[in-house]
């Protein structure tokens, strides 16, 4: 994130802007830390019901691989309080907000992917293989759908509405990657 003077539709410095979109992400990271949380600790506890040791090799390589996958989600999702804490007043705040941004995206991306493992090992124990993967399937498209599909579907709309481009671009190029 450069500095590049005021921002015209906000009157704010680069720093304020930082500050704000520091806030933001913060605010974002609340809500899907939570989520983290509650599958991990759902993780945990199934090695320690009395159903775990009769899964077969796949469901546990499911299970263990999903649980790696929300260990990791949950660093990325909290390391940018780590980045903050760690430069904290060493004048870093676009650096640590554009690199924060950057964690929360590959966050989300591993967050799919353990949502994912999650719903496959849980219907491929209830239902049988089969509907667990087709369950697995459903769940990585409506993630790719609602966190990627459409966040570009509604950027397109919104750059290409009737005089919303110019100021469309504006803001990109001014919160850059967050």
């Amino acid at each position: 994130m450069a500095d590049r003077g005021p921002d015209r539709a906000r009157n704010e410095t680069p720093l304020e802007r930082a500050d704000r979109n520091f806030a933001e992400l913060l605010q974002e990271l609340r809500v899907t830390q939570t989520g983290v949380q509650i599958l991990f600790a759902f993780l945990l506890t199934l090695a320690f019901t009395p159903r775990f040791p009769s899964l077969d090799t796949v469901q546990r390589a499911t299970y263990v691989t999903t649980l790696l996958l929300a260990v990791l989600a949950a660093s990325l999702f909290t390391a940018p309080a780590a980045l903050h804490r760690t430069l904290f007043q060493q004048h870093a705040k676009p650096a640590v907000v554009q690199v924060s941004s950057r964690l929360a995206g590959l966050g989300m991306a591993v967050l799919t992917l353990a949502f994912t493992g999650s719903v496959l090992l849980v219907v491929d124990v209830s239902l049988g293989r089969t509907a667990g993967i087709a369950a697995g399937a459903a769940t990585l498209a409506v993630c790719v759908g609602l966190w990627v599909v459409l966040p570009r579907l509604v950027r397109r709309a919104v750059v290409t509405a009737p005089g919303a481009e110019g100021e469309a671009a504006g803001r990109e190029r001014s919160e850059g990657s967050r």
